[in-house]
């Protein structure tokens, strides 16, 4: 379970807190919080207010959010609904929750176009990344593509959008398609992703949940294993603040500030790397069919 003094999992500061934490810690004021809804395709979650502060994590298109605080200021304080994460996003990026038009369909595909209209030779409005949650409220076509029209304003082509109840089999091969991204503290998208935001999204594509942060996962997801001996694709490997994924017995996948992108590298050479800097690994596990 996760621990109820981790600010990062719970919301609470000297002067305002969840009301859900009441008697469990101090602050001068508790208060419900409200549900909203992320609008921006990628919103920042940082650790204060300010754009300047350390981006602890990514919120995507659709996701929900409780909002304990709106200052006025730019910034609201939030929780996020999908993994509990605790920070500021800037007010600009949410909006209410519109009952109307519920999320329909996920974007599959690691980015996508958003087109004014139904025709690829538009320019386009903007983009969605992977994961981003849409309602779909209309279908087009052209002769180049067929569309799906969104409530949010737009067009996406058709095979850039799966039904929410469509997940993937293989997190892996999701994970696969973020090669040569680059390496971004906090990131969770195409832009910029990071170790830990990387093994969480590809789970969350085949219908599973997982912890933000490297320590979480760790802690939560999957079996312990006794060492390197005999892995399998999909088996997680842990040093303190980093994790990768194993695409086979012997090679690693990781977003990883040494090559400062996500890449793939014989799991042997990433040892010897950090056994070089003293850092060793904490721990090796197999995820169960139950990580959801």
């Amino acid at each position: 379970m996760p621990d109820r003094q981790d600010a990062r999992l719970n919301a609470f500061r000297p002067d305002l807190a969840d009301a859900r934490l009441k008697g469990r810690v101090e602050a001068e004021r508790f208060v419900e919080g409200e549900v909203r809804r992320v609008l921006a395709p990628i919103a920042p979650l940082r650790r204060r207010p300010e754009d300047g502060a350390p981006l602890d994590t990514e919120l995507l298109m659709g996701e929900r959010v409780t909002v304990f605080e709106d200052a006025g200021d730019g910034w609201c304080w939030v929780q996020a609904g999908a993994d509990s994460y605790v920070g500021y996003v800037p007010t600009a990026c949410i909006g209410r929750v519109d009952d109307a038009a519920p999320p329909t369909a996920r974007v599959p595909v690691p980015r996508t176009l958003v087109f004014p209209a139904p025709d690829i030779k538009r320019p386009p409005l903007g983009a969605l990344p992977m994961g981003a949650l849409v309602s779909v409220v209309g279908e087009a076509s052209d002769h180049n593509a067929d569309y799906r029209e969104l409530a949010s304003g737009g067009f996406v082509v058709r095979q850039h959008l799966a039904p929410l109840g469509e997940v993937e089999s293989d997190f892996v091969a999701v994970a696969e398609r973020f090669l040569g991204v680059p390496y971004l503290w906090g990131g969770k998208s195409v832009l910029g992703i990071d170790c830990s935001g990387l093994l969480q999204l590809a789970l969350e594509m085949t219908g599973a949940s997982a912890p933000r942060d490297a320590d979480m996962q760790e802690r939560d997801l999957g079996t312990r294993l006794a060492g390197v001996e005999g892995l399998q694709r999909g088996d997680l490997i842990f040093w303190k603040g980093h994790v990768g994924m194993m695409l086979d017995g012997r090679n690693l996948l990781h977003a990883n500030a040494h090559h400062m992108m996500v890449a793939r590298e014989p799991l042997v050479e990433t040892i010897e790397r950090l056994t070089a800097k003293a850092v060793a690994i904490t721990s090796v596990r197999r995820l169960r069919g139950d990580t959801g």
